[in-house]
């Protein structure tokens, strides 16, 4: 009986494998249907990348923006008026980001605002840049909030401008401390790209259902895709510890 039963589980799992096997070849093997997922992987890394760069930009300029409206000391009316304006317009942006879906905001950046170009890979990069940056602007003004105030008054009283203090000192410093959740910023947004799916993008998880909807299997290519997503994610956070390990050593030394 024992010797049956292993018979039996070995078939089973033989039929298992013969299925995987087919559903991996079909999915993937036959005409080639793994470049058109390398080929998503490229336009996914491109969005993200290009998108963080623009976050970054807008997000360091917002919160340096909201911090000196905080903290600087303007005597001038039409100065702290100016600063007054900026401060208001970032507090709208971070407002009106943070509080509206990213995919709403990719639907009406394509339909809507850049409706006559065709260039999917830019309408993707700037919506996601934009949603980016009102994140990315609150974890540096609460890096740059973190540093204490005498570093910035110890670079006026040197014969700095706010400016100056602010990108050569303050941010610096803040850097190091905002590393971790700019890292999850990073990996949010990879993840988040998938989405540009409902703009016809032709990224991974693109490629992963024009692949099912050839093959009718729809486990073997959304699996890879996942697996693609996790590959892609841990690389990330292995390169972000190994940042912030250097990071570490060189305060030690």
């Amino acid at each position: 009986m024992f010797s049956e039963y292993l018979a039996s589980l070995w078939e089973k799992l033989a039929l298992f494998w013969n299925d995987i096997v087919f559903k991996f070849t079909q999915s993937f093997i036959v005409e080639d249907r793994w470049i058109s997922m390398l080929k998503g992987v490229g336009i996914t890394l491109e969005v993200a990348a290009l998108a963080l760069l623009i976050g970054v930009l807008l997000g360091v300029i917002t919160a340096t923006v909201r911090s000196a409206h905080d903290q600087a000391d303007i005597r001038s009316p039409f100065g702290r008026r100016l600063l007054g304006f900026f401060n208001a317009v970032c507090k709208i942006y971070v407002t009106v980001i943070r509080g509206t879906p990213v995919m709403v905001q990719l639907l009406i950046m394509n339909f809507v605002i850049l409706i006559s170009t065709r260039d999917l890979v830019f309408v993707a990069v700037l919506t996601f840049g934009i949603n980016s940056g009102a994140y990315v602007s609150e974890i540096v003004r609460s890096g740059i909030m973190s540093i204490d105030h005498g570093q910035m008054e110890a670079g006026r009283s040197l014969g700095l401008s706010y400016s100056t203090t602010m990108l050569n000192i303050v941010i610096p410093q803040a850097f190091k401390n905002i590393l971790p959740a700019l890292g999850n910023e990073l990996i949010a947004l990879l993840k988040e790209t998938s989405i540009v799916t409902v703009i016809g993008l032709r990224d991974v998880t693109k490629a992963a259902m024009n692949i099912q909807a050839v093959t009718y299997q729809a486990f073997m290519p959304l699996v890879g895709t996942a697996l693609i997503y996790l590959l892609l994610v841990m690389f990330l956070s292995r390169l972000l510890s190994k940042l912030e390990r250097r990071l570490r050593q060189s305060d030690n030394h």
